[in-house]
């Protein structure tokens, strides 16, 4: 099991842009797929909302994750935390993804709502995955050392 340990505000940056870069991949493919099942299909759409979510997102990850940080700090890392985690996130980020939808499209409808609902499920696995992977790379983790000093 992963133990959370004091972590540098630049690893929390790189994970914010590893996150941010397969959700926003995600985000357009989402935007896509609804956009052009309802027959209004627009690759610029798409981007768009990447676009937007990929900075404003970026900025409300960074504040989340120290949050984070701060509640889990030198607590073994359980599933069900990184679970919580998750949906505080998702929660957080769909509402987010619904109302960029409906600005960038003009209409807070269905399709707005058939976009944020979509992402709801496939980032959820794709955050929860993110977290799990995270926990192993000891990149930026700041490690106690022997008689408890800090690195």
């Amino acid at each position: 099991m992963a133990k959370y340990k004091t972590e540098s505000h630049l690893r929390s940056l790189i994970k914010g842009i590893s996150w941010r870069i397969v959700a926003t991949s995600d985000t357009i493919l989402v935007v896509l797929l609804i956009t052009c099942l309802s027959g209004q299909c627009s690759l610029e759409n798409a981007v768009k909302i990447g676009s937007i979510e990929f900075l404003v997102k970026f900025l409300i990850y960074y504040v989340h994750e120290r949050i984070w940080q701060k509640i889990l700090i030198n607590k073994e890392v359980t599933k069900k935390q990184t679970l919580q985690k998750t949906i505080s996130w998702r929660i957080i980020a769909t509402t987010m993804t619904f109302i960029i939808s409906g600005a960038i499209l003009e209409a807070f409808n269905e399709i707005a709502l058939y976009i944020a609902i979509t992402e709801l499920f496939t980032k959820f696995v794709l955050y929860y995955l993110h977290e799990r992977l995270w926990l192993k790379l000891p990149l930026g983790r700041i490690r106690q050392f022997f008689f408890g000093k800090k690195r």
